[in-house]
């Protein structure tokens, strides 16, 4: 474990080392953003230096890891507000996604894997293969677009039932502040409907084209083979010896998602509007605000380290050999 929290550590080092260069080689001036088209010489010089752009590459780059490590990450060029506060403002709703998102992607991708594996060779199971295929295979920003079509413009035009008709934008009516706490709960699930379901889709059919191979290949097992020989009832077999090994493997493809996830996220929270890390970096990217791509890009790694972390040690409590092996 240690060894891997020493490499999660470089690979964060690394991605904040190459995003710093990145943006340094990337044209335009952030001091000419900072202070206006109209600014002259000596203010777009003063502007350099006060933002430290006069300085070697090198020691900008150890002031600002410095910085960042003891929790200063500098000042917004744009909004004019600290990045800290700004990613912390906008943290809570990526987290908010990801989470309902990995929720709807594993419960959902279980049961409709392990009830391909269980009707595996019929109609059913070929019918359900053909549709992960295919929604596997959509890109998440035109699904969105798909849905928003559907569920907010055709809904609304064509006079469908209130509650298939979606907001598309945002994470909470303009009324939100008015309502009761449960009125909010309700707007804010109306509002996460939609990313929600785009992630989820997505995540659903990949996870269930896994899980259907995990369980066919630990079907084939002679253990399997034996309880059934034993007369064991179906679901017995399937609960206490199919789906529990089966899982293992999901549990390391729970590690190797969440990069996916973070990185789809960006993408639905830009279509939706959604107040998020994505959308916040999105825009920061746009604006050339170069303090706030920093900081969400580092913050972004961390998430993805501490995913992969979470999901070592979710393999090791659920295998027990890998518990003995560190015994």
């Amino acid at each position: 474990m240690v060894l891997r929290l020493l490499t999660g550590l470089a690979l964060v080092l690394a991605v904040v080392t190459a995003t710093f260069l990145l943006i340094n080689l990337a044209p335009g001036d952030p001091a000419r953003l900072w202070v206006g088209p109209g600014a002259g010489a000596a203010e777009l010089a003063a502007a350099r230096h006060a933002l430290g752009l006069d300085r070697p590459l090198l020691v900008r780059y150890l002031a600002w890891l410095g910085h960042f490590v003891t929790g200063d990450w500098g000042t917004s060029l744009v909004l004019g507000r600290p990045v800290r506060q700004v990613l912390l403002d906008a943290l809570p709703y990526t987290l908010l996604l990801s989470a309902a998102s990995l929720a709807v992607t594993y419960v959902g991708g279980i049961i409709v894997g392990i009830a391909q594996a269980v009707k595996r060779g019929t109609a059913a199971d070929t019918l359900l293969t053909v549709a992960t295929l295919a929604v596997y295979g959509m890109p998440s920003y035109w699904l969105g677009l798909v849905l928003v079509l559907v569920f907010a413009y055709v809904a609304a035009r064509h006079g469908w039932p209130a509650w298939l008709q979606l907001p598309a934008l945002g994470a909470s009516g303009i009324d939100a502040a008015f309502l009761s706490p449960w009125g909010k709960l309700v707007d804010r699930v109306r509002h996460l409907a939609l990313p929600l379901a785009t992630l989820g889709a997505i995540g659903i059919a990949g996870t269930a084209r896994f899980v259907r191979g995990a369980a066919v290949d630990v079907e084939r097992q002679d253990y399997v083979r034996t309880a059934r020989a034993k007369g064991l009832a179906p679901h017995v077999i399937e609960l206490r010896h199919v789906l529990r090994n089966a899982l293992l493997p999901v549990i390391t493809l729970l590690g190797l998602s969440l990069p996916a996830l973070f990185s789809g996220t960006v993408f639905v929270e830009t279509i939706f509007a959604w107040p998020g890390m994505g959308r916040t970096l999105v825009s920061a990217v746009s604006a050339r605000d170069y303090p706030v791509v920093l900081a969400a890009t580092a913050v972004y790694a961390v998430l993805v380290v501490l995913g992969n972390l979470l999901a070592d040690v979710l393999y090791a409590v659920a295998d027990p050999r890998l518990r003995r092996e560190g015994a």
